[in-house]
């Protein structure tokens, strides 16, 4: 058996869910050229295998939130997510305008992140 075989996720990728079952970082990548999701896709496979990863791909925000950097096309995407036992859920992904984290976009990711703790 070779290495790539036995090279199994740390993490496996989850998609957070709304409660009227929607997946917006789903539909968020969709919208993306397919070449920015493949560079964010990696992105985030490097962070499932590599888990618990640092800076330049990982930073961690606060208790509870990480966010992937990808360097894409159309600018910075970035994509929150938490991690839950051996699951990391993709809660909110956008593209960075500005140096700063714009607040509204944090607030997303924490909203989201408070519902999952509910459950």
């Amino acid at each position: 058996m070779s290495d790539i075989e036995d090279n199994k996720p740390i993490l496996d990728v989850v998609f957070y869910k709304t409660e009227s079952g929607n997946e917006p970082v789903r539909e968020w990548l969709k919208d993306l050229p397919r070449e920015d999701r493949r560079a964010i896709g990696e992105d985030i496979k490097t962070a499932q295998y590599g888990w618990p990863l640092g800076m330049p791909l990982i930073r961690k925000l606060e208790r509870g939130l990480w966010e992937v950097r990808s360097s894409i096309s159309i600018g910075i995407a970035r994509v929150f997510f938490t991690v839950k036992d051996s699951l990391m859920i993709l809660l909110h992904g956008f593209v960075k305008k500005s140096q700063k984290t714009p607040q509204n976009e944090l607030d997303t990711a924490r909203r989201r992140l408070s519902n999952l703790e509910k459950d």
